[in-house]
């Protein structure tokens, strides 16, 4: 086995040769003759020129190769008590099929469709049938609310949207139909069309001359071809919350996408061809897109999507139950969900009712795991536990442990050793390379890897703002940490004030929107406290108008309420504290820092630039009243 040490110095020592050997893993309609191009975008382009489909590398060319027979995708889906077990034929034919009913509401190369699916497999064949047309789509997680579906919408311009009529959740299903209608409502940009899959829990009322039926489209249409596009062409568009009211539309392309995927498969979760990986996310998040579809599609292996929760359907051994019934090779999931696992079951004895043996591993990202879970689930496990760090903007891991390269050594706390791409530092605030063990800012030398993405949808100057600007030559992660002496990187927490709910990356800058929205709130503050199932939730500040003596608890419900309606409850808004006023420096800046560092029980130092001591003293008593 080459090792991890030769690999990565291959790369070092000749990044652009690498990469050209990566490149010749996928079929290429127009191969690539120059691998990286410097003056293109905020800071270069990979493969400038060649030609390929992602759709065709991801299904037609495995069916061409005899593999049709294989199975691509594997549906477990408790919510509706089904398990399908989808060929790479079946999925190729399908897909040719949503293709040609995009096609026949006019969506061509270019052109953007929007996605609000729950977890089914048409959520997965709609991303391949946009990728097949050369249009770019767009999916937005289910648990969004119509305001933030409606910013994804006026922010993308839709030809069409692509829609489920409900989502499952253990105990309730979610009208997704009514959401979408008000979304378009809100919005300005209206498409041309949408296609709506209906689901016997909750089917929707159809607009008529606007909705069109998903089955019935898919049955009518002709199978379509693969379109050829540029490697620098958009593939897809996800959204990630940013610090401004405006909704980051992080652009994936497509070549250097299908490189650098296929290439991690292997090579860091050890998966081959006809073996099973099973990313537990939701393919409205970038795990989703890069492990449940595209990865593994790319790379030939099979898929596991999962309609389900950790706990409550039925159980805490359901994650055991689905390695073990699928043959899972390895687990990629949530810190989160090993959190709720470890809340009904901390002693692991469901674990002992399944045959893992053959799980060879259990991956960790979307946050950092805290220590004391990865360790109580690698002693019930007794087989590597892989934190492994990125973001929605790199699309695969910036660091991780490398079950194809030999290196699995279990470090509780670290996100592990850089991926080949990836040059790590901790930079000071003046962007100084800082020495070993130092917590700085956490920030890749440019070029990026393929994969990445190049620019935000039609804001490269947001792009340079947000990623590159800070330091010149390096790409600013927002993330704060160190690296160690032997090369390892701890990521330790946000630098800016964007938080983690259960692995969701949401802005309190837009809860804080929300929350000064209400009638009788003057201003406000959201901050990340600690939760030891989420990680983090939001906790809402709010100093009420004068002359507002309105009971506190009616208020506290009311903008619970009110986050739930325009954000929706993946933000787990669920709890504000009216104070008299808020902390702020000399220059009217709310010391949110301070405030989070309180409301987590740590000992705080007075900050020198702080307007009025006294105001910290109120928040500490405040919330040792609660």
């Amino acid at each position: 086995m080459v090792d991890y040490a030769a690999v990565y110095g291959q790369w070092q020592q000749a990044p652009e040769a690498y990469w050209a050997e990566c490149a010749k893993l996928i079929d290429w309609d127009v191969p690539p003759t120059k691998i990286f191009e410097p003056a293109s975008g905020p800071y270069g382009a990979w493969f400038p020129g060649a030609m390929l489909n992602t759709s065709f590398n991801c299904l037609d060319r495995h069916v061409k190769a005899g593999h049709g027979a294989r199975v691509a995708l594997i549906w477990d889906s408790p919510m509706e008590g089904r398990l399908e077990h989808i060929t790479y034929s079946q999925a190729l034919a399908r897909v040719e099929k949503i293709a040609g009913a995009l096609a026949a509401l006019g969506v061509t190369k270019g052109d953007r469709v929007v996605g609000y699916m729950p977890m089914v497999p048409e959520a997965a064949f709609t991303m391949l049938a946009c990728a097949r047309l050369g249009a770019i789509h767009s999916m937005v997680f289910g648990g969004f609310a119509a305001p933030e579906l409606a910013a994804r919408i006026n922010d993308a311009k839709p030809k069409v949207i692509v829609a489920a009529s409900c989502g499952l959740e253990p105990g309730r299903v979610v009208a997704y139909k009514p959401i979408l209608d008000m979304a378009i409502g809100l919005s300005t940009h209206k498409p041309s069309a949408c296609l709506i899959f209906q689901r016997n829990a909750a089917r929707a009322t159809m607009v008529a001359g606007l909705d069109h039926d998903f089955i019935e489209a898919e049955a009518a249409a002709a199978p379509h071809a693969p379109v050829s596009v540029l490697a620098t062409d958009p593939l897809y568009i996800l959204y990630t919350s940013g610090t401004t009211g405006r909704p980051k539309g992080v652009v994936r392309d497509n070549g250097g996408h299908a490189v650098a995927l296929n290439a991690t498969v292997e090579m860091v979760f050890g998966v081959k061809p006809g073996e099973v990986l099973w990313a537990a996310a939701d393919v409205g998040w970038a795990v989703g897109h890069s492990y449940i579809v595209y990865a593994p599609l790319l790379a030939g292996v099979t898929a596991v999507m999962y309609e389900g929760k950790p706990v409550g359907t039925p159980d805490a051994g359901a994650f055991w139950r689905v390695a073990a019934q699928h043959k899972v090779k390895t687990l990629f999931t949530a810190p989160t969900a090993l959190r709720a696992i470890k809340q009904q079951d901390p002693e692991g004895k469901l674990i002992a009712n399944y045959d893992i043996s053959g799980c060879q591993a259990l991956f960790l990202a979307g946050e950092r795991c805290d220590p004391p879970t990865a360790i109580w689930i690698q002693e019930l496990l007794q087989k590597p536990v892989i934190d492994n760090w990125w973001q929605t903007e790199t699309g695969w891991p910036i660091t991780a442990r490398f079950l194809g390269l030999g290196l699995t050594a279990f470090k509780p706390g670290s996100g592990g050793r850089p991926c080949p791409g990836y040059d790590v530092h901790a930079l000071d605030d003046a962007g100084e390379l800082l020495a070993p063990g130092t917590i700085g800012n956490l920030s890749i030398k440019l070029p990026l890897p393929p994969g990445c993405g190049p620019t935000l949808w039609e804001n490269e100057q947001g792009y340079r703002n947000a990623y590159l600007n800070s330091f010149p030559g390096w790409y600013r992660t927002g993330d704060a940490g160190m690296v160690d002496e032997d090369g390892d990187v701890w990521v330790m927490g946000r630098t800016d004030d964007v938080i983690n709910v259960a692995g969701h990356r949401l802005s309190t800058g837009t809860m804080e929107e929300v929350l000064a929205g209400h009638i009788d709130v003057a201003e406000c503050a959201v901050i990340a406290k600690a939760d030891a199932l989420k990680g983090e939730i939001p906790f809402g500040l709010v100093v009420l108008k004068a002359g507002c003596n309105r009971d506190p608890l009616d208020v506290q419900r009311e903008l619970v309420a009110l986050v739930r309606e325009k954000i929706g409850p993946v933000a787990a808004f669920k709890d504000a504290l009216v104070v008299p006023r808020l902390p702020k420096t000399r220059s009217g800046k709310i010391l949110r820092a301070t405030m989070r560092k309180i409301a987590n029980g740590e000992v705080v130092a007075v900050p020198a630039t702080i307007e009025d001591p006294a105001v910290l003293e109120q928040i500490t008593a405040a919330f040792a009243g609660r």
